[in-house]
């Protein structure tokens, strides 16, 4: 099978101590539907910030590449290496 790709939006809230944590990522069609999603997940009550990104690879062996980022809303962490 050929590489796929993926585009994620993804919310970041913060923990009792304050540090931020990765909410529940949400898979999106395109590009700037991911862009449009992080953008409003960043809005919502609870939300520090979001981020959009996309990773590819081969779901048939489950070897994927490296997250890239397409954009940071908001206050997420500058470390994102474990997207």
């Amino acid at each position: 099978m050929a590489d796929v790709t993926y585009y994620v939006a993804m919310p970041f809230l913060q923990d009792e101590a304050g540090s931020p944590v990765a909410g529940a990522a949400e898979e999106c069609q395109s590009s700037s539907a991911a862009l449009r999603r992080a953008e409003v997940l960043s809005r919502t009550a609870g939300s520090i910030g979001a981020v959009a990104f996309r990773r590819s690879g081969d779901p048939m062996i489950g070897e994927f590449g490296d997250a890239e980022l397409l954009r940071k809303f908001g206050s997420v962490p500058d470390d994102l290496s474990g997207l």
